[in-house]
């Protein structure tokens, strides 16, 4: 039987866990790699997933301006996929979201699963809608030449 996870902010003590989670995947592109310091810096960005006490997933939400924000760093340690911790993770993001005061949001993110994504309601879109990710972060890709990834999007009217 499948448990649901439990999604909270990260807080301090989760560094190391994030940190190894995110290792996982930066060998194969999936995610661009981040120190612990920079984990440690950012650490309200951060929500994770934990099934019985043991932290399974996490994601990172970037905040770019009034109403542009981010999806990033979004991962599952493999033995828990397939198992709704994306989905809760992302659901709890959204709910998130639309409790801000800012009624007028826009939610993004760059992914190779943009089946996943619209699932929960993101379209596909094109990337040049998002210059402040491509400035910021593409531009530093070593895949920014050949990008292999999808942008997708979730406004306050979807």
């Amino acid at each position: 039987m499948k448990k649901r996870p439990f999604i909270r902010k990260a807080d301090i003590n989760d560094v190391d866990a994030i940190f190894a989670l995110l290792e996982m995947y930066t060998s194969s592109g999936v995610v661009l790699s981040r120190s612990k310091e920079d984990i440690s810096l950012f650490i309200g960005n951060f929500v994770v997933a934990e099934i019985d006490g043991i932290v399974c997933g996490c994601a990172a939400v970037r905040f770019f301006g009034s109403d542009l924000q981010e999806i990033r760093s979004l991962v599952i340690d493999p033995e828990f996929q397939n198992q709704g911790v994306g989905r809760a993770i992302i659901e709890y993001i959204i709910a998130r979201v639309r409790k801000s005061p800012n009624k007028d949001w826009r939610l993004f993110a760059l992914t190779m699963t943009p089946e996943f994504f619209c699932k929960s309601g993101f379209k596909v879109v094109e990337k040049s809608l998002f210059p402040e990710k491509i400035w910021s972060d593409c531009s530093k890709c070593a895949k920014r030449d050949r990008c292999d990834e999808t942008a997708v999007l979730m406004t306050e009217q979807d």
